[in-house]
């Protein structure tokens, strides 16, 4: 193996120019691949926790059957304790109770149906973004505050405004008829139509007032520090949560299934034109390999004649593909990740950003990680494709007349 190798690099720059031009394809290409999938992932990471921040939350503690049937009665008793003890058992203030009905939100003028949400000031702010897209008045600041925030489609169509009255109707948790007069606190617009046109968010304690609630409530949102973690804090929360209670914990992808989806569609789609970019590269390689085979058909029709078998001389043409391949791999590698420290330092954004990101209250700029997967996923293709074109070249070889070949010009 030794001689083998030593002549595998040496037949390797027997042409230079041709070796670094294909190695460079190959470097290039990974260099690119390298990068965009940290920054698809990055944007990944990005798009989960912005779309969690809006309401989901990274996981919720919730009563048996709520995540389906979303009914009153399915509640968490004392839950405003059971959120205090979260927040001191898992040693984090991003744990925030809600309560939620549906009712019928009428004005001076119009009428619309509604869903009622009763949140925590003081912590609704650190597990949601929605505090955030208040763009006309305020966000309650008391628990028992007769105020709310509604969304801007929502306020268009009621033809209210900061400072007007509602008046809320629905059911209590018993049952019995539930109704409360309540005025806008501010108006928020989150983007997306079906919150903005639907949604509306009082205090929890007014809202355990108006719909016979007492202690209960329907949901405790936990928001974790970093989407790595969820794992392990649901864990710790399960442990938290009273023996016998029932209550169960629902991690971000049961609570929003389709946004894993999606991201797995968007995955494949990228990965199919990640794919013809191998395919072009071991197309190169297999250029320059049946080149370099064709160039030696006389030396190889010698060593034949000598006694050496096709099996080695293919061995030997395969083995000088895969140490060009380890040479892109390598230096593929090494730039790739520099680019993406650099890019993780620096932020990487691109033109109407900044826009999107005052628009959605989003992060302005991307700052992918360097993970073990996404640096080493592309260039390992990449190498095995370019080992995989060399099997063509070096198969011709058992074919090979070595008097036919030696006479070759």
């Amino acid at each position: 193996m030794g001689i083998t190798l030593r002549l595998a690099w040496r037949n390797l720059w027997r042409q230079p120019r041709r070796t670094w031009l294909t190695a460079g394809a190959m470097i290039f290409s990974n260099v690119i691949l390298v990068f965009m999938v940290s920054l698809q992932f990055g944007m990944y990471g990005m798009m989960i926790d912005n779309t969690l921040a809006v309401f989901t939350g990274h996981l919720q503690v919730q009563a048996p059957g709520y995540i389906d049937d979303k009914k009153m009665r399915q509640s968490i008793p004392d839950a405003v304790a059971l959120g205090e003890s979260l927040r001191q058992g898992l040693g984090i203030d991003t744990v925030a109770v809600r309560a939620s009905a549906f009712a019928l939100a009428s004005s001076e003028e119009r009428s619309f149906g509604v869903q009622v949400v009763g949140i925590q000031p003081d912590y609704e702010p650190r597990v949601s973004s929605l505090p955030g897209l208040v763009t006309a008045g305020r966000y309650p600041d008391s628990n028992d505050a007769l105020e709310a925030i509604v969304g801007t489609v929502l306020a268009r169509n009621l033809k209210v405004d900061v400072g007007d009255e509602l008046t809320l109707i629905g059911s209590g948790r018993d049952g019995s008829f539930a109704a409360s007069i309540v005025i806008i606190s501010g108006i928020f617009d989150s983007g997306m139509a079906d919150i903005d046109r639907s949604f509306i968010q009082i205090p929890l304690g007014t809202f355990q007032d108006v719909f016979f609630m007492e202690s209960a409530a329907h949901e405790i949102v936990i928001k974790t520090a970093d989407l790595s973690l969820v794992d392990g804090v649901v864990a710790q929360t399960e442990s938290l949560v009273p023996a016998g209670s029932d209550l169960v914990v629902h991690d971000w992808d049961a609570l929003n299934p389709g946004l894993k989806q999606a991201i797995q569609a968007d995955l494949a789609g990228a990965w199919f034109m990640y794919g013809i970019l191998v395919i072009l590269v071991a197309f190169s390689v297999l250029n320059t390999v049946l080149m370099s085979v064709l160039e030696r058909t006389r030396e190889f029709g010698i060593v034949m004649s000598l006694g050496l078998t096709p099996g080695r001389l293919g061995r030997l043409v395969m083995l000088e593909t895969s140490l060009m391949g380890i040479i892109g791999f390598v230096f593929g590698i090494l730039i790739g990740a520099g680019l993406i420290v650099y890019v993780g330092i620096n932020g990487f954004s691109y033109p109407g950003m900044d826009e999107m990101a005052d628009r959605f209250n989003m992060p302005e700029r991307i700052y992918p990680t360097v993970q073990m997967l996404p640096l080493l996923l592309g260039p390992t293709i990449v190498f095995v494709g370019t080992v995989l074109a060399s099997l063509y070249p070096a198969a011709r070889l058992n074919w090979l007349e070595p008097v036919q070949a030696m006479r070759a010009a």
